[in-house]
């Protein structure tokens, strides 16, 4: 699968995680969708992310998530919906199984990257 295949399939499962997080009952805002890579170099020396993120790619997305109004910020509270998205197709990974849990961070593996 070419790399614009795969940002457009991301496009349409990312699609989909929106409205099952708005199904769940959670109320939603998006955190960071696309990294310059330079970005991701410094957040890298920060020991904030990778300097390879699949951001820099178009393919990962942050969202955030708030339940009555309440931001939340635990991977746990991230759960269901890092479940659910792993379901959606085989190169689906969620954050919070990352060995530094990321529990906003949605992704399709690509090159050997989650």
């Amino acid at each position: 699968m070419t790399l614009s295949e795969k940002q457009q399939l991301f496009a349409r499962l990312f699609a989909g995680l929106i409205r099952e997080a708005l199904r769940q009952g959670f109320q939603l805002t998006l955190g960071e969708v696309w990294r310059p890579a330079e970005t991701a170099r410094l957040y890298a020396e920060k020991g904030i992310g990778t300097p390879n993120s699949l951001h820099i790619s178009r393919l990962a997305a942050d969202i955030n998530l708030f339940r009555d109004g309440q931001y939340l910020t635990r991977s746990e509270d991230y759960v269901s919906l890092g479940v659910w998205w792993e379901t959606r197709h085989p190169l689906c990974r969620w954050g919070g199984r990352f060995t530094r849990p990321d529990g906003n961070h949605f992704s399709l593996t690509h090159e050997g990257r989650s």
